[in-house]
């Protein structure tokens, strides 16, 4: 193991989704000529001892432990407590492969920002609470009522939680070209993103 990476914090990529935008499997497609998971992987790999890839299909050649979904219904929730279930550290940093543009500096503003039961982005009020930091035991407990209660909503975990937040001046600093949160859910948002990757290298 690289000496520096964090032991009290899991990364986990989140495979699941519909990916009825894409048309394809998210997890395996690719940006920059490497597949959406194995991107965040590695983004995690660089902060995080252990990486858990929760549910879905994973690529090949991304790092990390393959973990079930939990028994529950499709949603970002099912995906949120399986990783919470999987990882044995005290928190659990997880990113949506949809997010595949995430910056290192963001990941490390949510490790490093006062500790909280939960802390999440939030930009233009809209919140993200599948690229957040959790504090398991009580994320799991939480995420596994509302499951049960069939209260399916991921925003509603991080309300039940009481989060702290990384609003537009924090993520402003953390992230100034703003394109750490862009959701490439589609061939088009894919396509711009491509064209970024391009101008930046």
């Amino acid at each position: 193991m690289s000496p520096g990476r964090l032991r009290d914090v899991a990364g986990a990529v989140l495979l699941g989704g519909a990916s009825t935008r894409m048309g394809r499997d998210k997890a395996a497609v690719t940006l920059g000529g490497v597949a959406l998971a194995t991107r965040i992987a590695r983004r995690l790999a660089e902060l995080c001892e252990d990486v858990l890839l929760v549910g879905g299909t994973a690529p090949p050649d991304a790092a990390g432990r393959r973990v079930p979904d939990v028994d529950a219904p499709a949603c970002p929730l099912r995906g949120l407590a399986s990783a919470f279930a999987a990882a044995h550290a005290e928190r659990v940093l997880v990113v949506a492969t949809d997010l595949a543009l995430v910056t290192p500096a963001l990941l490390l503003g949510l490790v490093a920002w006062p500790r909280a039961a939960a802390v999440a982005p939030r930009t233009g009020g809209r919140v993200q609470p599948l690229c957040a930091l959790y504090e398991r035991a009580p994320a799991l407990a939480v995420a596994e009522r509302r499951l049960r209660g069939g209260r399916l909503s991921a925003h509603g975990l991080l309300e039940e939680l009481d989060a702290v937040y990384l609003d537009d001046a924090d993520l402003a600093r953390l992230d100034p070209e703003a394109r750490a949160l862009s959701n490439l859910n589609a061939p088009d948002e894919l396509a711009q993103a491509e064209a970024w990757l391009s101008r930046a290298t």
